[in-house]
């Protein structure tokens, strides 16, 4: 049987390589047998067979003399490739290109139950070289294994003396097990016009002096700018427990970003772009333009928009898809990415929801599923999917929430109470550890509003209460409104500035939600571990909006430069 397995994964792994196409394996064979096969296979990608090479070297022999073997070593590669290209006032500023390699190195001595692990994460880090040479990389992956192990060992002493503080540990292991997994996927290539992305952060860092539309704002303008950001990352990941992956992902994020000041001194500013897996996904040329001429009638709006009332508010706010992405992105992801809690506690996560399992979170109306297969969504690409984590685990899809009810946290492989194993959110900044991060996040509502009846709704509670009532477009921080939008009940709608929200929080999350459109808005985040979250425009019954107590700044003592025709 071993050799049937050996046989498979060598002859799939070799069409892999020959046809540049995808191998994936569930592999429990035993982890000797998948390395030679890996190894067979890696003839044709000389990273990859280094990699091989070293870590079976080290496996084999790295042990200092009365210290414990390592049980556990994984070996990283991230190569990364990036381009940024910036305009300012209708100029080109600044262009820049990088290619870089580093190679993390993760070295475990213990046992799967105690480690010489931490929260932080663990490991050494070196630079890789950039052509291909296979004795430069072995030499980098060895005095980074070097260092990683003197580490684990001090780590390791110093761990078993801390928790003998404490009269009872946890009874979760550092380190789930997992079943080695094979995956080859195609290098990912960087495609990007160049030039054409140039001329148009140039027209649209000047729309606001060039465009008739707006021109005559321009000297309410006080800094325009537009950028392009690319990243390709190329992942290579193999380990002891017999993992070889290789997969990567890119990511394009096209901005403009456009400032000034109210006649009282307010800062205000419209920054916003498009974001994409791949580069043709970004708008373009015209709709690009567009975006920077309709940022500068915002800005003009904003600046003569009146100040928020000096007395709160307490009462409806209708957040749109794109302010609810926002939101619930601050408040409730990172508290269902299961981090372990220090040693001593009982808690089973941090966060607000270290106690939440089992409880509602969130109103009845709204379900949450975490899925990284989910490459699409309503024939957009979604930036946060993928096939492996980066702890080598397949990805899975997740119920997080049924009916606001907490029923699973985003888990990597390290346990928290009742997640003894891994669901396939083990995820990794570049360059560094793997902890447990979201893929891509889908809000639905049980019974979802028409977009029409969720503005019907706010203007019926307006109605009822005899007063304006809020709606926000757009987020510009955690509580800071960028659009905000005060609503007669009549339907009229007056832009508002310098407003934050008050009472936004966990707590409104759970309670204060009485509708969910159908309108999903999905947010793609090019951040140091790409996410996607998808949301609908949300309804609250009670949210706080009071004026801003930030002090304003004096105005430019004298005009802009007139600009020369």
């Amino acid at each position: 049987m071993k050799n049937m397995h050996y046989f498979l994964l060598h002859t799939a792994l070799g069409l892999a390589f020959a046809t540049n196409s995808v191998a994936c394996f569930a592999v429990d064979t035993p982890a000797p047998a998948v390395l030679a096969a890996a190894e067979s296979a890696a003839a044709q990608d000389k990273m990859l067979q280094a990699m091989l090479a070293e870590l079976e070297r080290e496996n084999s022999g790295l042990v200092l003399e009365g210290m414990q073997r390592p049980y556990f070593i994984e070996y990283r590669l991230d190569d990364i490739a990036s381009y940024e290209a910036v305009a300012n006032y209708g100029a080109l500023t600044r262009e820049e290109q990088g290619h870089q390699r580093v190679v993390r190195v993760t070295v475990r001595v213990g046992d799967y139950s105690a480690d010489s692990s931490s929260l932080r994460g663990d490991g050494a880090i070196q630079l890789a070289p950039e052509d291909n040479d296979p004795a430069a990389l072995r030499y980098a992956l060895w005095t980074a294994t070097d260092d990683a192990y003197k580490a684990a060992l001090r780590a390791y002493a110093a761990k078993q003396a801390d928790l003998k503080r404490f009269e009872k540990v946890q009874p979760e292991k550092d380190f789930a097990p997992a079943a080695p997994s094979i995956h080859i996927g195609p290098l990912v290539k960087m495609e990007l016009d160049r030039e054409e992305w140039k001329r148009r952060l140039i027209d649209a860092s000047g729309a606001y002096l060039n465009d008739e539309q707006v021109s005559a704002a321009a000297a309410d303008v006080q800094y325009s700018s537009s950028n392009l950001r690319a990243i390709v990352v190329n992942r290579y990941l193999v380990n002891t427990e017999g993992t070889v992956l290789r997969q990567g992902y890119s990511g394009y994020a096209a901005n403009i970003s456009v400032s000034g000041q109210a006649t009282d001194g307010m800062r205000l500013g419209r920054d916003n772009g498009t974001v994409g897996v791949h580069a043709s996904e970004l708008e373009s040329a015209a709709a690009f333009h567009q975006r920077a001429v309709d940022d500068v009638k915002s800005l003009e709006a904003l600046r003569n928009a009146p100040v928020a009332d000096a007395e709160d508010y307490h009462g409806p706010v209708l957040f749109s898809g794109d302010a609810a992405a926002d939101v619930l992105d601050r408040l409730f992801v990172p508290n269902v990415e299961a981090d372990r809690p220090d040693a001593g506690t009982t808690a089973r996560t941090r966060g607000a929801y270290t106690s939440s399992y089992k409880s509602r979170v969130l109103p009845e109306i709204l379900n949450v599923v975490d899925d990284p297969l989910q490459t699409t969504f309503n024939g957009k690409a979604l930036l946060g999917s993928y096939s492996f984590d980066d702890e080598g685990v397949a990805a899975q899809k997740v119920e997080v929430a049924t009916k606001g009810k907490l029923e699973n946290y985003l888990i990597g492989r390290t346990p928290v109470r009742d997640f003894p194993a891994s669901n396939g959110h083990g995820r990794a900044a570049l360059g560094q550890a793997a902890h447990s991060r979201a893929g891509v996040l889908l809000f639905t509502a049980t019974t979802p509003t028409p977009a029409a009846e969720m503005h019907s709704k706010l203007l019926a509670m307006a109605k009822e209460q005899g007063r304006p009532v809020y709606e926000v477009e757009t987020m510009g921080g955690e509580a800071t409104p960028r659009l905000l939008y005060r609503v007669q009940p009549d339907g009229k709608r007056e832009l508002i500035r310098g407003a934050v929200f008050d009472e936004l929080d966990n707590r409104s999350l759970r309670s204060d939600i009485v509708a969910a459109g159908d309108d999903s808005y999905i947010s793609n985040t090019l951040g140091t571990v790409p996410q996607t979250t998808i949301a609908p425009s949300l309804l609250f019954s009670d949210i706080g909006v009071k004026r801003a107590s930030e002090e304003q700044q004096k105005l430019p003592y004298y005009a802009p430069p007139t600009p020369e025709k």
